[in-house]
């Protein structure tokens, strides 16, 4: 069976779940896709690809990335990194074929070379080769570099472009996720802005927990994140430059209840604002004359605003109807109409970066659900439950969320977790400490 009609074969089982079929629109693979995986009773059987370590003259920096790339394809539920001591052939020159009988042999479908090298001028550089085992055909090549202490992006960068060559579906592991970092005891938590690759590497803190911060949003340009912080209990809105670890005010927001959210074009944010008469509404601000304009006039709360991925519309929440729901608008505020029909409460919508879904927070039965469902409210679909999750955020190929899901107890507290669209492939984000209110960022490539 070649290559092609494999990963054909995959993809045509990847969006299959246990409790029946559910095809999901937008992720049919592109001519050049060539793996497999299989289903078994409602299973899914990831493709099997062998990493030997890259080569390099520093062996244990050549180690590490080729680490890297192996844990985030892993890590994605669409591969499984065959293990190193099955290998029969040793690598020693990424430009030669290999002997494909020895990778058919330990039954891989594809086989990832590496080479890593100093580039000078502080930099590390590193160039790979993919390979279809089946039909003795190279599928990729490339070349990356980057300075030696962001040594982990080449990683990141390699595993992005293996993952589309072979799914046809743009990559998310050169990214970038901003959260709240949360210590000190349950009732009194010390909370602070930070930054961390999408693996849980290379945390980094932007604030230091002399005041409040929550809800923080990433720009569409990656230099940037918007967030809300209280100081003496009064709120204000920032934008941070990640770059300088420069800050600008907004400006106060005495009845602000959600941090806002940027425009495609990074241009205008949205958000909720308090009312006079102790409802909130939803305001769009263009950052240039910071001039807000209402965009609702409900008699509910109307609250946590999403941009969609052209910025022509608005998915928000509102208890106007009598219960918390999703509802849609056009970006000028006309065309307003709910979109959620299940029972429950609906919260923190989020629109996929592909336009095709809505991520949301439900409540209902006791529990909390992330789920998705369509712009029109239709195909509606659990991906988790559980005592309480809450905030999903997209990774930026529409395919992945994550969320943070807190634990009962006396020691418990919020945790980072993944899950794939099809709610099969959910992981926990190891952190540093506690870890709340996540937001993906754009690819930084």
């Amino acid at each position: 069976m070649t290559l092609k009609v494999r990963l054909k074969r995959l993809f045509s089982v990847a969006t299959l779940v246990a409790l029946g079929v559910w095809l999901v629109p937008g992720f049919t693979p592109v001519a050049r896709a060539q793996l497999k995986g299989t289903q078994t009773e409602g299973t899914i059987a990831p493709i099997p690809i062998a990493i030997p370590s890259f080569l390099g003259d520093d062996s244990e920096l050549a180690r590490n990335i080729s680490a890297v790339v192996e844990a985030d394809l892993e890590r994605s539920g669409l591969f499984r990194p065959l293990d190193h001591q099955s290998f029969l052939e040793q690598v020693r020159d990424v430009n030669a074929a290999p002997r494909f009988n020895d990778w058919r042999a330990i039954q891989a479908d594809a086989l990832v070379v590496g080479r890593v090298v100093n580039a000078g001028d502080g930099k590390v550089g590193a160039e790979f080769r993919v390979w279809d085992v089946a039909g003795g055909k190279q599928l990729a090549g490339q070349r990356f570099s980057t300075a030696s202490r962001n040594w982990r992006r080449i990683g990141h960068l390699i595993a992005d472009s293996i993952y589309e060559r072979l799914t046809g579906e743009k990559g998310y592991f050169d990214t970038r996720v901003v959260y709240i970092d949360e210590t000190g005891p349950k009732e009194k938590r010390i909370k602070r802005l930070a930054i961390m690759d999408q693996d849980g590497a290379n945390v980094r803190l932007l604030s230091q927990g002399q005041e409040l911060v929550l809800t923080p949003r990433f720009s569409p340009t990656n230099q940037e994140i918007t967030y809300m912080s209280y100081t003496n209990d009064q709120p204000r809105v920032f934008i941070m430059n990640l770059e300088t670890g420069r800050r600008e005010l907004v400006g106060d927001f005495p009845n602000m209840t959600f941090a806002p959210r940027f425009s495609p074009d990074g241009q205008r944010i949205v958000m909720s604002l308090g009312t006079p008469d102790g409802r909130s509404s939803i305001y769009e601000m263009d950052l240039r004359s910071r001039q807000p304009r209402r965009l609702t006039q409900s008699d509910g709360i109307d609250t946590s605003p999403s941009y969609s991925p052209d910025g022509s519309q608005i998915v928000f929440e509102s208890d106007r109807s009598g219960r918390q729901q999703l509802w849609v608008m056009n970006s000028d505020g006309s065309n307003q109409r709910p979109i959620s029909m299940g029972d429950g409460s609906y919260s923190t919508p989020v629109w996929s970066p592909r336009g095709d879904y809505i991520a949301f927070t439900k409540q209902t039965g006791g529990e909390f659900i992330i789920g998705v469902m369509k712009p029109d409210g239709s195909g509606e679909r659990t991906l988790t439950g559980g005592f309480h999750n809450e905030g999903p955020t997209w990774a930026p190929n529409g395919r992945v969320l994550m969320f943070f899901r807190e634990s009962q107890g006396a020691n418990g507290g919020p945790r980072i977790y993944s899950v794939d669209i099809t709610g099969y492939n959910e992981r926990k984000v190891d952190t540093p400490a506690f870890a709340s209110d996540p937001a993906w960022s754009p690819l930084l490539n």
